[in-house]
């Protein structure tokens, strides 16, 4: 998968998404995330916590390239350095 839109694809055709470190370990923590997404150039240090929730609850995890492009699969103008495909709620 490494290397071509298919991750991208999948986020940006989600009905339901976390954007960002900080909300994406939120809905890996409420048991609502089903694949997170982690950009490679993201640091580390801000990346962690969310590989640390995924593994935990045995969540996918699909590295992608870049801040960039995983933001603009997101819809955001901003990189975003993890993002979630959430459980559809209702």
């Amino acid at each position: 998968m490494e290397g071509n839109a298919l991750p991208y694809q999948r986020i940006r055709a989600a009905i339901e998404k976390a954007v960002g470190a900080n909300q994406t370990l939120k809905a890996i923590q409420r048991g609502r995330a089903r694949v997170v997404f982690v950009a490679r150039d993201a640091d580390r240090r801000v990346v962690a916590p969310v590989l640390e929730a995924a593994k935990e609850r045995g969540v996918e995890v699909v590295e992608v390239s870049s801040m960039v492009e995983l933001g603009r699969a997101c819809g955001i103008q901003v990189g975003a350095a993890a993002a979630a495909i959430l459980e559809e709620s209702g």
